[in-house]
């Protein structure tokens, strides 16, 4: 009875589906109209990728940063290594450009050669005085540039890693952009219509190749590549999809349709985005493309029923009706089995990870939905396809291919399940081997040029991914005190030991410097001060700070005096690395801090990032698990039988495994990019494990409980549709390694590799293991229908 009610339930959809065909497009068109209406909220995301909760220990942690001390990410460096750089021609082109950068009203601060300052003792009104370190109106002089040049890299170590190397001779500047406009638009105003033609026109001029780096440089170009990926993905997507599938069936028309569906659901899906308002990060950059290769599979098996219907019996009519019908619900399975791989990444707590699993299992549905309504509408108003149209059913290739699936599943089970072991054996040994990284500039290009100027800032100033260090003294103006001046200055002298990280930048610096300049300037005694010089020498320190726009040293301490920062640069190291090197600072800080006067918090982007780097790993583990149990539910509604549910679980593990031991083989690192891949290869691996066990379920039902041969009429009906999606899936994820980004290549080549190992999982190992599992049930049929012969 129950069944009855299932079969009647999807014949009458049918016939809903295609006695209101007009009503339906007419309802598709709006609601097309109205999703592309919504591209108009569409934008590129400004900010950087949260990978933790914003409730995370961690990120608190660091807002309270950002609350004292504002935005930290707002720096660019522009730096060089050219010994002709200290001529009247190329100290010119710098002085233009960089005073043009200064008189920005996007830029906060200008630290440069051209206009630096130098700490003076004014004895009088005893404080110390920024004089300029270059006479401008010698700067034509080529001997009084070489002088300039010897005292900046002899007599100035307050500016030593900060502005220049002086072993290598390297010189950068530091631009620093107004906060407020960080993680808006208008820094990739900046940047691309200001900073970079500038850029140009320096190196045009002197001939000095100048590097550019920082975050909010790194960002914006970096958008800019996403931006042009994004139409190079959809393209490449639709072109090699609908190619693939024209050559499998040999329709134009077919073809045709197909396409069309898919421009509808790359429409649909960029709509989404906008109707919820979200920006267009790395994530959802991929949802359209990811779209038109999870849509093709559905027209393939929907195409593919209707045409072997209409060779069957030649009745367009009935074969609309069953394309629905009977493909309807397996296939309807299989996208909420693919939904469900997508959705999981909706509990991880992650914002970004969120928005990505909600968009992309919403439009899993809706191109499910055009797919089911429309391939049998629109076909209803075309002919019947011809005889060449079926000749791919009946493909000697596929025939013999079939055969020999068939073949090995019936008599040489235990060779598949040793090909199976020692995959696994494979995959377990690679799986010990992977790594984690938590490298906040991993997943950006490597060919592109801003990647090789962090390489010059790594080799030169040892990084520029911010970390930063706030100290709470628990007291008003108790950063100015000498004791916590030489805390600070013990954890700076560690940190400048550590080979991973830049020379640290701090209050501490400052005094030192007011030392020297008491001193006359003398490099000797850039140090702190003693105890006897401690009075006077800080208050002049604290008299040059007062009302001084171009202190660089005021976002040090903040407003109160209570609370320091301490700001050094990191080399794009992995995660491992990383937490040494936090291990090292944390015990320094707790022998150098007393925890009862002291609150010290270690914090900045590339700590963030690597912190969400490992909660990501945790969490992803757990949707995938959750994936995996869902699925389980799902084989349990369908067959009431704990064999099957090993059967589907075991046979698309397999796939999985196999992705992690070639990582592991092969050096590619868990990631955030390459943590997606698992849970999206289960959710679209199992799709084809659904159909065959539907219709298994279906053909059981009609062959009273015949196993073996219920077995081999679904392998052999849904063997061709298996062996169709898998080819169209496989090359469909491989149009990511296309990208220019680390991760998204990552990404693309893995889910195929994925896919290719489920297509001989699901071709071999299911029917293989439903056969052993069912095996006391088949020899007692055989021993029954022997003796009735």
């Amino acid at each position: 009875m129950k069944n009855t009610l299932k079969v009647g339930f999807w014949e009458l959809i049918a016939r809903i589906i295609l006695k209101n065909r007009v009503a339906i497009l007419a309802v598709i068109f709006i609601l097309t109209i109205f999703l592309g209406l919504q591209w108009k909220n569409l934008s590129m995301t400004y900010t950087e990728a949260n990978l933790l909760p914003q409730k995370h220990i961690v990120n608190k942690q660091y807002q309270d940063f950002l609350n004292k001390f504002g935005e930290e990410g707002n720096l660019i460096v522009i730096g060089f290594n050219d010994k002709s750089f200290f001529t009247p021609k190329a100290y010119a082109a710098w002085n233009e450009l960089m005073t043009g950068l200064k008189n920005s009203t996007d830029v906060e601060l200008v630290v440069s050669l051209n206009d630096l300052k130098k700490l003076q003792k004014d004895t009088i009104a005893q404080k110390f005085r920024l004089v300029p370190l270059v006479d401008q109106n010698q700067t034509k002089d080529v001997a009084y540039l070489q002088k300039t040049k010897n005292e900046l890299l002899n007599n100035l170590p307050f500016y030593e890693g900060l502005l220049f190397n002086k072993q290598s001779g390297s010189i950068r500047s530091a631009v620093y952009l107004k906060k407020k406009i960080v993680n808006t638009a208008e820094r990739k105003i900046f940047i691309v219509e200001n900073l970079v033609p500038k850029i140009e026109k320096f190196e045009k001029t002197t001939g000095i190749d100048l590097k550019v780096s920082g975050m909010p440089y790194i960002r914006t170009i970096n958008a800019e590549n996403m931006k042009g990926e994004i139409g190079l993905f959809i393209c490449a997507a639709l072109f090699i999809t609908s190619l693939i599938f024209f050559l499998f069936f040999r329709s134009a028309l077919a073809t045709i349709i197909s396409i069309f569906i898919l421009l509808l659901s790359v429409v649909w899906s960029f709509g989404t985005l906008g109707l919820f308002n979200y920006k267009i990060t790395i994530l959802t950059a991929i949802v359209p493309p990811l779209i038109i290769v999870i849509g093709i599979t559905n027209c393939i098996f929907l195409i593919n029923k209707y045409q072997q219907e209409i060779k069957l019996h030649n009745n367009q009519a009935k074969a609309l009706q069953r394309v629905i019908s009977k493909i309807g619900v397996s296939t309807l399975m299989t996208n909420l089995t693919t939904a469900a791989g997508f959705a999981t990444f909706m509990i991880t707590g992650n914002d970004l990870l969120f928005e990505f699993g909600l968009v992309t299992s919403i439009n899993v549905i809706t191109v499910y939905l055009l797919t089911l309504l429309m391939v049998p509408i629109v076909s209803s108003y075309m002919a019947i396809p011809k005889e060449k149209h079926l000749f791919h059913l009946s493909k000697t290739y596929l025939s013999a291919v079939l055969d020999w699936v068939e073949y090995a599943v019936r008599y040489n089970r235990r060779i598949i399940y040793g090909i199976y072991a020692l995959l696994m054996v494979f995959s377990i040994i690679g799986l010990t081997q992977i790594k984690v990284s938590g490298s906040l500039i991993g997943e950006m290009p490597k060919t592109a040029s801003f990647f090789k100027d962090i390489l010059f800032f790594e080799k030169e100033f040892n990084g520029v991914m911010p970390m930063e260090i706030m100290i709470d003294t628990k007291q008003k103006k108790g950063v100015m005190k000498l004791s916590t001046m030489k805390k600070m200055d013990e954890l700076q002298q560690t940190i400048s030991e550590i080979p991973e990280l830049s020379k640290p930048v701090s209050i501490v610096n400052l005094v030192k410097y007011s030392k020297q300049a008491y001193y006359n300037g003398n490099p000797e005694y850039y140090e702190l001060p003693t105890s006897q010089e401690q009075a006077f020498i800080l208050s002049y320190a604290k008299n040059a700070s007062k009302n001084t726009k171009d202190n660089l040293m005021k976002s040090y301490v903040d407003s109160t005096g209570q609370y320091a920062r301490i700001t050094t640069f990191m080399k794009d190291i992995g995660t491992e690395e990383m937490a040494r090197v936090e291990g090292k600072l944390r015990k320094k800080i707790d022998l150098v801090f007393p925890k009862e006067r002291y609150e010290v918090t270690l914090t900045g982007k590339a700590l963030v990032f690597q912190k969400g780097t490992s909660y990501l790993i945790d969490n992803l583990i757990e949707s995938l698990i959750f994936a995996i149990l869902l699925i389980a539910g799902l084989m349990a509604y369908m067959f009431r039988s704990v064999k099957m549910i090993l059967v589907s679980v075991i046979t698309n593990i397999l796939p999985l495994c196999i992705t992690s031991g070639l990582m592991g083989y092969f050096g590619i690192p868990l990631k955030p990019s390459t943590i997606l891949v698992f849970s999206i290869a289960f959710g679209i691996s199992v799709d084809n494990a659904i159909q065959f066990m539907a219709k298994y379920r279906h053909d059981l039902i009609e062959n009273e409980g015949k196993i073996k041969k219920s077995v081999f009429s679904a392998l052999r009906e849904t063997g061709i549709s298996t062996f169709y999606t898998s080819v169209v899936l496989v090359f469909g994820f491989a149009i990511f390694t296309l990208s220019s980004f680390s991760g998204t290549i990552a990404l693309g080549g893995l889910i195929s590799c994925t896919l290719l190992f489920a297509m001989f999982a699901n071709l071999l190992v299911l029917p293989a293991l439903v056969l052993t599992f069912e095996k006391k049930r088949a020899l007692q049929q055989d021993t029954f229908v022997s003796k009735v012969e």
